[in-house]
């Protein structure tokens, strides 16, 4: 299962970055041992639930650290039984697209 998520603090810092606690956050991702990509606008982990949804919550307390208000956006591909799909799905698209 692959679950995409966006965690970030409400207020920023005097740039308006917030760039600081989404490092936190990925931290927790990255130390979680789960599959991970990391894009400009979302985290995707591969896992189960049970797996997965601590390691989000994690995230949103290590964000918390930066702000008493956190926003939080998930959204999940549940296709149980199968494994590697981080990487696979896109490869099913590029190899789509050069048959083209």
């Amino acid at each position: 299962m692959l679950f995409a998520f966006s965690v970030a603090p409400t207020t920023a810092d005097e740039t308006g970055s917030v760039s600081a606690a989404v490092a936190d956050a990925l931290r927790v991702v990255r130390d979680s041992g789960l599959p991970y990509e990391l894009t400009s606008m979302f985290t995707t982990i591969e896992g189960e639930w049970d797996e997965v949804m601590p390691v989000i919550k994690a995230a949103c307390d290590a964000v918390a650290e930066h702000s008493p208000r956190v926003s939080l956006v998930v959204k999940a591909d549940l296709r149980p039984g199968h494994t590697g799909q981080l990487t696979a799905k896109v490869d099913r698209v590029n190899a789509q697209l050069s048959a083209d």
